[in-house]
């Protein structure tokens, strides 16, 4: 195992690799800009660096200060977590060139798989259907317009480099195809440092499954079974549970066979999710693949019992996956919600300021329930960055246990000071389309009134 790991990453994330770090024997340094200086994770590294000053392309984005700090601290990996530079080929080279592990996929794969265009390739060669769309990344307007009018409208513009929502556009006509290319561009290279687009067909009344992989260096993958994403707001995710809901368990092994067949065929390892469209008569097409850990990973660890970022750093520290496909059911059903510091009656709009107020669930820490995150009293939350505070994520012995769990510790969790996605999250769980399981990703579209009853709690 390393004796030190560089976490090139901040807040929740961060958090969650310092302790994953721990847990396996390594040490911990954990950078940060000049607007995290008192971020509260700092305090559990064993070790912390400044990389820069606020703005991420000065600080979380800039590769040569995170190569340096990995090197002035002696360390021998860095885990990007999620985000910033975490599906970037080229760091994940350079880490290599410099003799730093990096925690995540070889770069060949990265490119492969991160690149979302390439992705659809590859996996439509292992027999995985795919949604029809551009081949390859977009290289004009142009271009664009001429594949729409093939695909056919409504049709979606996403960033070939990242996720998170990032760099994607719904465009219903040819009119607004032109702005939307430009703006998802412009989002996508600041967000990822490139502007790359493809673009795919999109399915009104969707459903977000996506399948959970880790492999090692000797050719040993396996998934971890699927996690149900369908709860969102603008293409980004409110919520996750895992098993997916109604998901056949014959259709599960099937598909996740099929995934593991197309990631052995490019030598795959360490973590990656392999995202999915259900259709109205439930059939699944690949949409693109994350070559990094996810936010939602915790759904997974919950009903399967296994630290994905402990093994994301065994494997990269050479260890073989003891894992074993038919040990993986999963058990029971968890359920994770996003606290961000948004405002979902001023359409979503980020609330930077000083958490006055957090106060965790009773049982938090239990087998039930368990909450991510950095934040404490006290702490004043940056501009300059995603609005994630934490992730609350329960378990129980079934779906409704589950979803009572959760409207319970929504109720027992404070954040106060900013404005947060709490409200909202405890008008999803009470609404009875969801309760019941019959929702798609056009959710918070089709039943506006979870929304009223969101900005209804936020008033008391």
């Amino acid at each position: 195992m390393f004796r030190k790991v560089l976490v090139a990453n901040r807040g929740e994330i961060a958090l969650r690799i310092i302790r994953a770090c721990h847990a396996v024997g390594a040490k911990a340094v954990a950078v940060y800009s000049e607007a995290d200086a008192a971020s509260p994770h700092l305090k559990l590294a064993d070790e912390t660096v400044c990389i820069g000053p606020g703005p991420a392309a000065k600080s979380y984005l800039n590769a040569d200060a995170l190569l340096e700090a990995a090197i002035s601290r002696d360390c021998q990996a860095i885990h990007p977590g999620f985000g910033f530079l975490s599906e970037n080929a080229r760091f994940a080279a350079r880490c290599e060139q410099m003799r730093l592990a990096f925690v995540g996929p070889r770069p060949s794969s990265m490119r492969a798989m991160g690149d979302k265009a390439t992705a659809r390739r590859t996996m439509a060669a292992a027999g995985v259907p795919v949604l029809p769309g551009s081949k390859e990344t977009l290289s004009s307007v142009e271009e664009a317009l001429a594949l729409a009018e093939t695909v056919g409208y409504p049709i979606l513009l996403k960033a070939t480099a990242g996720g998170g929502g990032r760099g994607m556009r719904r465009v219903n006509s040819r009119d607004e195809l032109a702005p939307a290319f430009e703006d998802a561009t412009r989002e996508a290279t600041g967000a990822f440092g490139d502007g790359g687009l493809y673009m795919e067909k999109f399915v009104i009344g969707g459903r977000h499954i996506e399948f959970q992989i880790l492999g090692d260096h000797y050719g040993h993958i396996v998934h971890l079974g699927e996690r149900e994403c369908s709860v969102q707001r603008n293409h980004q995710k409110l919520l996750e549970e895992a098993p997916g809901n109604r998901i056949d368990p014959t259709l599960r092994a099937e598909m996740g066979a099929r995934m593991v067949t197309a990631l052995k065929a490019i030598g795959y390892r360490n973590a990656g999710t392999i995202e999915l469209l259900m259709d109205a008569d439930e059939r699944l097409y690949f949409m693109e693949m994350n070559t990094r850990i996810q936010v939602e990973h915790p759904v997974t660890e919950m009903v399967t019992g296994v630290d994905l970022v402990a093994w994301q750093l065994r494997i990269a520290a050479g260890e073989r996956l003891t894992l074993r496909q038919e040990e993986l059911a999963p058990r029971g059903h968890a359920i994770e919600v996003r606290i961000n510091a948004e405002d979902p009656a001023e359409n979503f709009r980020p609330s930077p300021g000083t958490i006055t107020r957090f106060e965790a669930p009773a049982d938090t820490g239990s087998r039930h329930i368990r909450l991510d995150s950095h934040v404490e009293t006290g702490y004043r939350i940056p501009p300059n960055y995603d609005s994630m505070v934490g992730k609350l994520i329960v378990w129980d012995e079934d779906r409704p246990a589950a979803v009572a769990r959760l409207a319970g510790a929504l109720t027992e969790l404070r954040v106060e000071g900013v404005a947060t996605t709490i409200p909202l999250h405890r008008a999803i769980v009470e609404h009875p389309a969801f309760v019941e399981g019959r929702y798609d990703t056009s959710f918070l579209q089709k039943y506006p009134e979870v929304l009223e009853r969101a900005r209804a709690l936020a008033s008391r």
